[in-house]
C-alpha cells in the first residue's frame, strides 16, 4: 500500500503579515485550519509540519499531538532559501511512497477536495508524474507591453466564452520523492492539473487577504 504523507511548512517570520501562521482567523490561529482538514482525509497516513517556530511547534503539540513536527535546520531558516531545499531535506526525513504539499495560508481549502486530488492522481499515475492545483481564469489578459494574451481585443466577446487558463494556486501539490530528485521541482515533467474552485483557493498573502477570508469564515458561522 502507498503510503502518503502531508507536508505543510510554517515559518515563524512572515515578511508582509507579521506572525501569519499564528494570528487568530475565524477565532483559531491561521494554522490549525488547514490541520484540522488534513487530518479528516483519510488517504493520508502522516501529516508533518517543517516549522522554526516555537510557538507553533508548541500549539501542535497541545492541539495536534499526532501530527508530526520537523525542526527546520538553522540553514533553512533564511528568507531567500528555495522551498525546494526546504522540501528535499523534509522527505529525506519522512520516507514515504507519496508527498502531499499544502500551506498553513489555504484556510479554506477543504478535505473532499484534498482527498478527491489523491484519489484522480492514484488512479492515473499511469499517465502523469505529479499532481499540482490551479485556479481557472476566464478573463482578459494583455502582458506587460499591452498585448492582449487570451483574446482578440478587436472582438468583444464574453469572458465566459474566452478559452481558460490555469493559475497555480500552492494548495495542493502531489509528488514522489524520486520525482522531485529527477526534476528538482515538485512539479514534474507531466504533470495532471487539478482545478479548485476559487472560492476554496484564497492564499492569504496580504493584510487585505486575511480580512476577507476572516469574513467569509465567520459568515459561514451565522
Amino acid at each position: 500500500m502507498t503510503q502518503i504523507a502531508a507536508l505543510v511548512p510554517m515559518r515563524h517570520h512572515s515578511q508582509r503579515v507579521p506572525e501569519k501562521n499564528f494570528r487568530i482567523l475565524a477565532g483559531k490561529p491561521l494554522y490549525h485550519h488547514i490541520l484540522t482538514s488534513l487530518q479528516d482525509v483519510p488517504e493520508l497516513d502522516a501529516v508533518y509540519v517543517d516549522t522554526d517556530s516555537p510557538v507553533i511547534a508548541e500549539g501542535i503539540r497541545e492541539t495536534f499531538p499526532s501530527v508530526n513536527i520537523i525542526d527546520r535546520p538553522q540553514d533553512l531558516r533564511a528568507d531567500e532559501i528555495s522551498m525546494n531545499r526546504i522540501i528535499a531535506h523534509d522527505i529525506s526525513v519522512i520516507g514515504a511512497d507519496l508527498y502531499l504539499q499544502t500551506h498553513s495560508t489555504n484556510p479554506l481549502l477543504m478535505p473532499g477536495t484534498i482527498s478527491k486530488a489523491i484519489q484522480v492522481f492514484q488512479e492515473r499515475r499511469s499517465e502523469f508524474d505529479s499532481l499540482f492545483s490551479v485556479t481557472r481564469l476566464q478573463t482578459r489578459l494583455y502582458d506587460q507591453e499591452g498585448n492582449a494574451i487570451n483574446h482578440n481585443a478587436g472582438e468583444l466577446i464574453q469572458t465566459q466564452d474566452l478559452p481558460p487558463l490555469y493559475e497555480e494556486n500552492s494548495c495542493i501539490y502531489l509528488f514522489t520523492e524520486e520525482g522531485l530528485k529527477k526534476n528538482g521541482h515538485r512539479i514534474g515533467t507531466s504533470p495532471y492539473m487539478y482545478e479548485v474552485s476559487a472560492d476554496e483557493a484564497w492564499d492569504i498573502d496580504t493584510p487585505m487577504d486575511f480580512e476577507i477570508v476572516d469574513f467569509l469564515m465567520m459568515k459561514t458561522k451565522e
